[in-house]
């Protein structure tokens, strides 16, 4: 039985507006997917109404094949570190 993977969405923290470009241009560039769709938005964390943490929330839409015709088998790896 064959299984194709169709597409995926990875969100991700980023510490930085200038790391937010250098993902997506990254992304945009891949060989191994399209990139659909993105999103960044940036969050702050208060406390006692200042900022103590801020950050950029990244969403990457992954698309591997096409629903209707699919061909790609894709291996999915996940690693911490």
């Amino acid at each position: 039985m064959a299984k194709y993977l169709v597409s995926t969405v990875e969100t991700y923290r980023v510490d930085s507006e200038s790391e937010v470009e250098i993902m997506l241009e990254q992304a945009k560039n891949a060989k191994e997917f399209e990139l659909t769709k993105y999103t960044s938005e940036k969050k702050e964390t208060k406390a006692k109404g200042e900022v103590v943490d801020s950050y950029y929330k990244v969403s990457l839409h992954k698309a591997f094949n096409d629903i209707k015709d699919a061909y790609t088998e894709v291996e999915v790896i996940y690693e911490v570190g």
